[in-house]
Protein backbone atom coordinates (compact mmCIF):
# COMPACT_ATOMS: atom_id res chain seq x y z
CA UNK A 1 0.00 0.00 0.00
CA UNK A 2 1.42 3.72 -0.61
CA UNK A 3 0.35 7.05 0.81
CA UNK A 4 -0.89 10.08 -0.86
CA UNK A 5 -2.19 13.56 0.39
CA UNK A 6 -5.15 14.98 -1.81
CA UNK A 7 -6.03 19.22 -1.40
CA UNK A 8 -9.02 20.68 -1.63
CA UNK A 9 -10.42 23.99 -1.02
CA UNK A 10 -12.75 23.42 1.73
CA UNK A 11 -15.17 26.16 -0.31
CA UNK A 12 -14.48 23.91 -3.38
CA UNK A 13 -14.97 21.06 -2.03
CA UNK A 14 -14.89 19.88 2.07
CA UNK A 15 -14.21 17.21 4.22
CA UNK A 16 -17.86 17.20 5.36
CA UNK A 17 -18.76 16.84 1.08
CA UNK A 18 -16.17 13.76 0.73
CA UNK A 19 -17.85 12.00 4.07
CA UNK A 20 -21.29 12.64 2.55
CA UNK A 21 -20.42 10.78 -0.79
CA UNK A 22 -20.08 7.52 1.59
CA UNK A 23 -18.82 4.43 0.29
CA UNK A 24 -19.47 5.46 -3.07
CA UNK A 25 -16.82 8.44 -3.29
CA UNK A 26 -16.19 11.06 -5.42
CA UNK A 27 -13.78 11.68 -8.67
CA UNK A 28 -10.95 14.08 -8.10
CA UNK A 29 -11.49 15.90 -10.78
CA UNK A 30 -9.80 19.11 -12.37
CA UNK A 31 -6.06 18.39 -11.44
CA UNK A 32 -4.22 19.91 -14.38
CA UNK A 33 -0.28 19.61 -13.30
CA UNK A 34 1.59 16.41 -14.86
CA UNK A 35 3.37 15.66 -11.70
CA UNK A 36 -0.43 15.78 -9.28
CA UNK A 37 -1.80 13.34 -12.56
CA UNK A 38 1.11 11.19 -12.28
CA UNK A 39 1.06 10.57 -8.60
CA UNK A 40 -2.52 9.89 -9.44
CA UNK A 41 -1.62 6.72 -11.99
CA UNK A 42 0.61 5.70 -9.57
CA UNK A 43 -2.26 5.04 -7.30
CA UNK A 44 -4.05 1.59 -6.54
CA UNK A 45 -6.75 0.77 -5.13
CA UNK A 46 -6.89 0.48 -1.14
CA UNK A 47 -4.07 3.10 -1.03
CA UNK A 48 -4.54 5.73 1.73
CA UNK A 49 -4.48 9.39 1.55
CA UNK A 50 -4.76 12.21 3.84
CA UNK A 51 -7.61 15.05 2.75
CA UNK A 52 -6.26 18.67 3.36
CA UNK A 53 -8.14 21.78 3.34
CA UNK A 54 -5.48 23.96 1.36
CA UNK A 55 -6.27 27.95 1.30
CA UNK A 56 -8.26 27.97 3.83
CA UNK A 57 -7.43 26.29 7.44
CA UNK A 58 -4.05 24.75 5.46
CA UNK A 59 -4.50 21.16 7.81
CA UNK A 60 -5.09 17.70 7.63
CA UNK A 61 -8.27 17.00 7.98
CA UNK A 62 -8.81 12.99 7.65
CA UNK A 63 -8.16 9.82 5.84
CA UNK A 64 -9.56 8.95 2.35
CA UNK A 65 -9.23 5.69 0.41
CA UNK A 66 -8.69 5.17 -3.33
CA UNK A 67 -11.89 3.18 -4.58
CA UNK A 68 -11.37 3.54 -8.51
CA UNK A 69 -7.92 3.44 -10.04
CA UNK A 70 -7.32 5.95 -12.97
CA UNK A 71 -9.93 7.29 -15.54
CA UNK A 72 -10.85 9.71 -17.41
CA UNK A 73 -11.62 12.93 -16.20
CA UNK A 74 -15.36 13.79 -16.72
CA UNK A 75 -14.89 17.48 -16.63
CA UNK A 76 -12.04 17.22 -18.98
CA UNK A 77 -11.02 14.08 -20.67
CA UNK A 78 -7.35 15.17 -21.83
CA UNK A 79 -6.64 14.66 -18.02
CA UNK A 80 -7.23 11.98 -15.64
CA UNK A 81 -8.66 11.23 -12.19
CA UNK A 82 -8.50 8.45 -10.05
CA UNK A 83 -11.79 8.17 -6.84
CA UNK A 84 -11.73 8.29 -3.22
CA UNK A 85 -13.77 7.15 -0.48
CA UNK A 86 -13.53 8.61 2.76
CA UNK A 87 -12.25 6.50 5.65
CA UNK A 88 -11.94 7.96 9.13
CA UNK A 89 -11.99 12.05 10.67
CA UNK A 90 -8.65 13.04 12.19
CA UNK A 91 -9.12 13.21 15.81
CA UNK A 92 -7.81 16.70 15.30
CA UNK A 93 -7.21 18.66 12.19
CA UNK A 94 -2.68 18.56 11.79
CA UNK A 95 -1.68 22.08 10.22
CA UNK A 96 1.09 22.68 7.83
CA UNK A 97 2.70 24.77 10.62
CA UNK A 98 3.06 21.96 12.56
CA UNK A 99 4.53 19.91 9.58
CA UNK A 100 6.76 22.52 9.10
CA UNK A 101 7.71 22.34 12.43
CA UNK A 102 8.30 19.28 12.94
CA UNK A 103 12.09 18.37 12.28
CA UNK A 104 10.51 14.72 11.31
CA UNK A 105 8.73 16.04 8.22
CA UNK A 106 11.18 18.59 6.79
CA UNK A 107 11.18 16.40 3.62
CA UNK A 108 8.06 16.19 3.43
CA UNK A 109 6.20 17.60 0.41
CA UNK A 110 3.72 19.31 1.61
CA UNK A 111 6.73 21.08 3.05
CA UNK A 112 8.82 21.70 0.15
CA UNK A 113 5.95 21.57 -2.58
CA UNK A 114 3.12 23.20 -0.78
CA UNK A 115 1.60 24.08 -4.08
CA UNK A 116 1.24 20.41 -5.54
CA UNK A 117 -2.16 18.99 -5.21
CA UNK A 118 -1.74 15.55 -5.54
CA UNK A 119 1.55 14.29 -3.65
CA UNK A 120 3.60 11.16 -2.24
CA UNK A 121 3.41 10.43 1.54
CA UNK A 122 6.51 7.98 3.19
CA UNK A 123 5.31 5.89 5.64
CA UNK A 124 7.30 7.19 7.68
CA UNK A 125 5.75 10.45 7.45
CA UNK A 126 2.31 9.16 7.37
CA UNK A 127 3.19 7.47 10.75
CA UNK A 128 4.26 10.83 12.21
CA UNK A 129 0.99 12.38 11.52
CA UNK A 130 -1.17 9.85 13.34
CA UNK A 131 1.24 9.85 15.97
CA UNK A 132 1.10 13.88 16.86
CA UNK A 133 -2.86 13.40 15.95
CA UNK A 134 -3.46 10.40 18.57
CA UNK A 135 -4.37 8.62 15.42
Amino acid sequence: MAYWLIKSEPNVWSWDQQVAKGDEGEAWTGVKNYLARNNMRAMKLGDKAFFYHSNIGKEIVGICEVCQEIFPDPTDEKWECVKFRAVKKLQRPYSLEEAKNNPKLANMALVKMTRLSVQPVTEDEWDEVLQEVGK
